[in-house]
């Protein structure tokens, strides 16, 4: 067995942590500052990954080489999940009121928490909107990943024992890892986005179990938030609801 040095734990809490705070701390400050919540919430945690991960920190990511077939299959499945997410929500849509008002309002979502392309100005929509796309479909995968499917799956087989987590193998199966996955992931979302969130985390787990690898899942996370972002952008406003008016889509973001 290996010897480790610490617990090893902040590599996969910091980025991932500070990314939730900052949200938090955003969504609590006043209106002006809201054009600087965007850059700092996609560039601190995306700087702490990524200097973490230069001192060696993620072993689980080294040496990953996808293969043409592998990478295809990844990307198929992540954007298969993206679909599996919007899908629902695009049918309910398409009635007047949405069918979602038929749940309480804690599981319906809101207009207000809508991203805006225009926070930093209309001058900067492109910015606005590249910024976004990084966070989502580049960052997010990486700090989610590494926390939740290297860290605390394997924690959660071994916290009770003296064993590091660290050498509990990738992807090894157990009732207590899979459940934990299943309950943080979809806790760490809105609670509208709860229902998809469990078909999104329990496909993409048997995924791993079968994959074995962190990289392969950092790929279909990232395929999914891309492709929930491009059908965003291209179909916003082209998507018809009753009486074939538009419907706005930024809602997912």
């Amino acid at each position: 067995m290996v010897s480790h040095a610490g617990h090893g734990w902040w590599p996969y809490w910091v980025p991932l942590f500070s990314f939730l705070i900052l949200g938090e701390i955003a969504g609590r400050a006043p209106e002006t500052w809201q054009p600087l919540s965007l850059p700092i919430k996609v560039l601190v945690p995306g700087v702490l990954f990524a200097w973490f991960y230069a001192r060696g920190a993620y072993p689980e990511l080294r040496g990953w080489r996808p293969r043409g077939r592998d990478l295809l299959l990844d990307t198929t499945v992540g954007v298969v999940g993206g679909a599996v997410w919007m899908a629902p929500y695009l049918l309910a849509l398409r009635f007047d009121p949405p069918l979602w008002t038929a749940l309480p309002e804690f599981f319906q979502p809101s207009p207000e928490d809508a991203f805006d392309s225009a926070q930093l100005g209309q001058h900067f929509v492109g910015l606005a909107l590249g910024l976004r796309v990084l966070g989502y479909a580049a960052v997010t995968p990486f700090v989610e990943e590494v926390f939740v499917r290297s860290w605390l799956a394997r924690f959660a087989d071994v916290f009770d024992q003296r064993i590091d987590f660290r050498d509990v193998p990738l992807a090894r199966f157990s009732w207590r890892s899979f459940w934990l996955v299943v309950i943080f992931f979809t806790a760490s979302h809105v609670p509208w986005e709860w229902p998809v969130a469990v078909l999104w985390i329990v496909g993409t787990q048997l995924w791993f179990y079968h994959r074995r690898q962190l990289g392969a899942l950092v790929v279909v996370h990232a395929s999914s938030n891309l492709s929930i972002f491009l059908f965003v952008w291209l179909m916003d406003g082209r998507w018809l609801g009753p009486n074939g008016l538009p419907q706005s889509l930024w809602f997912f973001l």
